[in-house]
């Protein structure tokens, strides 16, 4: 929309800010939180984090040289203002569309995006990893990590603080502490920052700021020369240090993150110094849009939205898979005082709201942690109790070691459901839950299951919760969990197929069997209606079971129908078909055509789902091309 911000319009690189004066800056993030708030209360995005970043941005860039200075964002639903200060304001209502910027960071996007950022936890590596290639180069930029939105939490985030301390290379971290993830933080690090905020002396701010900023030392040389503690404790009593001082940083904060004449002054001081600097900027989550600044945790992330009322549409239809869960993990602890939840730091996104209000001493959120989450309910396990680990399938990942190391190896019976499996849509690449079941199925011990709608999802957890045998995973999708298909069922038993059918007379031979997995389900029982419409006949598994597999019922198809096609929201090499052909082959049955209708080796972009899913190939359509032989060359390669 140019032209409509007056300055923002212009701002091109950060190096623009330059030439601007201090009250142009104000103006500067006025406009920029305005664009946020236009843009994406059309397209939907990550909204109250983002409004709570603009001052920081503004007075960062326009106080370092950036290029060739580096900024690196830790979990990039934070840094929309960084996207619109380097160039994108034009494009910015494509935000999370197919084909258009990206809701995270990415460095194919923009050569400003430094280090792409879509999970918490990665920016004080990575902006490490940065100085020390400068140092061994010997360039001179400045490097910025912006941490926040609890990503300080999580474990990485101390192991590049520890060795950031040893290096004592020039590098600067600023905490953009607004007190949340998506949910409140939790822990003994919230409440330690809880205490470091609290202080008397943060009361009086704004005339001690000043004071304090006057007396920072300014040339580096006298800085070199025993000056450092003129800004060590900005605004703490001298006989008070804190961790992040122990661990080797000079430490300056609180500070308002939204005080910008404060934040200019601390940033060009800062970018003065040449040894590793900790910013404690205290921000408000939905800065300058009050409804998100009384319920930031709702406004995280949006739906499109109506600016004048503040509201966002009320969703209706069948419930959300995150939805059903929520609710069935509630009635099974009702039977079970064994069972308990872990979610890390992701209660809303898991659907255990409601099990945490009921069950609070049976529930845990142990903030950004994926790995301390997986170890910990190995604990619990081993302990005798039956917990249910509730995570993405992207984060689930972040935990892969502990997955193998610590569960499997043990055998232990923990419960690993994991939400968003598949292609979730405008998040992208860095959040699909695509590669779950290549990372799973190879570790002995493990179960996995996927459940075909809500119905099937309320039984597979009751049948996990029964089940003591060791590690099970349960994998579903972002959407709804509509019940749509035939109603007839078989009882959940391990490794057992359930086959649906046809929607064809029984009276023709089948002469295709199409076996999907979870999300697929529905589409195979389509693709097989549309089939019946070329004159064949398809017949319909549900595979349940991902591994172990059915080996008996999908052997005995093979042979009576000549052709399995397999249909899984997931990646081809690793999944479900390749295993289940390898055990085709294994069990002499050679003499089937055998298909995948699966994703290639390639990363998915974001899109709306039902885009990116047809152009994955995940489409009945597809299925339809394969069976008749009419798929193209292109299509062939990628689905065989």
């Amino acid at each position: 929309m140019p032209g409509t911000y007056e300055l923002l319009s212009k701002v091109v690189q950060p190096t623009d800010l330059h030439g601007l004066g201090d009250k142009e800056l104000a103006q500067v993030a006025t406009e920029v939180r305005q664009a946020i708030l236009d843009h994406v209360s059309k397209t939907g995005g990550h909204f109250s984090s983002n409004l709570g970043t603009v001052e920081l941005t503004v007075a960062m860039y326009a106080a370092y040289s950036i290029p060739p200075d580096k900024v690196v964002w830790d979990t990039g639903h934070q840094a929309y203002p960084h996207k619109l200060l380097t160039g994108r304001l034009d494009r910015f209502d494509t935000l999370r569309k197919h084909k258009g910027l990206n809701g995270f960071l990415r460095r194919d996007e923009h050569p400003l995006d430094s280090f792409g950022a879509g999970h918490a936890g990665t920016a004080i590596s990575a902006a490490l990893g940065f100085a020390a290639a400068r140092d061994r180069l010997g360039t001179k930029e400045k490097v910025v990590a912006v941490t926040g939105d609890a990503a300080i939490a999580s474990g990485m985030s101390w192991e590049a603080l520890n060795h950031a301390g040893e290096l004592q290379t020039d590098l600067c971290v600023v905490l953009n502490d607004n007190r949340m993830s998506i949910a409140p933080n939790v822990g003994a690090l919230h409440n330690y920052l809880a205490r470091l905020r609290s202080r008397p002396d943060f009361q009086g701010l704004a005339r001690t700021a000043k004071k304090v900023i006057e007396r920072m030392p300014g040339p580096a040389t006298r800085i070199a020369a025993g000056l450092r503690h003129g800004i060590t404790h900005y605004l703490a009593p001298e006989d008070t240090g804190t961790i992040f001082e122990e661990m080797g940083f000079e430490y300056i904060g609180p500070v308002d993150g939204h005080d910008l004449p404060t934040l200019l002054d601390v940033f060009r001081k800062v970018r003065e110094l040449d040894y590793p600097v900790f910013v404690h900027a205290l921000t408000v989550k939905g800065k300058g849009y009050e409804v998100a600044e009384g319920d930031a945790r709702k406004w995280h992330g949006v739906v499109p939205f109506d600016v004048a009322s503040c509201e966002m549409p009320k969703k209706g239809g069948a419930p959300a898979y995150t939805q059903v869960f929520g609710q069935a993990i509630v009635e099974l602890a009702r039977e079970d005082e064994k069972i308990a939840a872990i979610t890390a730091a992701m209660p809303d996104g898991t659907g255990l709201n409601a099990f945490a209000a009921e069950f609070p001493d049976r529930y845990y959120d142990v903030g950004i942690a994926e790995q301390h989450a997986v170890t910990f309910a190995a604990g619990l396990a081993a302990g005798g109790l039956k917990p249910f680990c509730a995570v993405y399938s992207t984060f689930l990942q972040r935990g892969f070691d502990q997955v193998l190391h610590d569960v499997a190896l043990q055998n232990l019976p923990v419960r690993f459901v994991m939400d968003r499996a598949g292609l979730v849509g405008d998040d992208g690449p860095t959040h699909h839950g695509v590669f779950d079941i290549s990372y799973l199925s190879p570790i002995p011990n493990m179960v996995l299951v996927a459940p075909r709608d809500a119905t099937e999802l309320r039984e597979m957890l009751r049948f996990m919760a029964d089940y003591d045998g060791g590690p099970i995973a349960l994998r579903y999708p972002r959407g709804t969990a509509e019940d749509v298909l035939p109603e007839a069922r078989t009882p959940i038993q391990m490794g057992t197929a359930e086959v649906l059918g046809s929607p064809e007379s029984a009276d023709k031979p089948a002469t295709v069997t199409l076996v999907a997995i979870g999300s697929m389900v529905q589409e195979a029982w389509r693709a097989a209606e549309l089939l019946a419409g070329e004159g064949i006949r398809a017949v319909v598994v549900n595979a349940r079971f991902i591994k172990p597999l059915d080996k008996e019922t999908f052997a005995r198809l093979a042979r009576e129908t000549g052709h399995i096609v397999t249909m899984e929201e997931g990646q081809r090499t690793g999944g479900f078909g390749q295993q289940l052909q390898d055990e085709l082959i294994s069990s002499g049955v050679t003499d089937c055509r055998f298909d995948i209708v699966a994703i290639g080796d390639h990363f998915v972009e974001h899109g709306a789902q039902p885009i990116i899913r047809a152009d994955a190939g995940l489409s009945a359509e597809t299925v339809v091309k394969v069976v008749t032989g009419r798929a193209g060359a292109k299509a062939r390669q990628s689905l065989a």
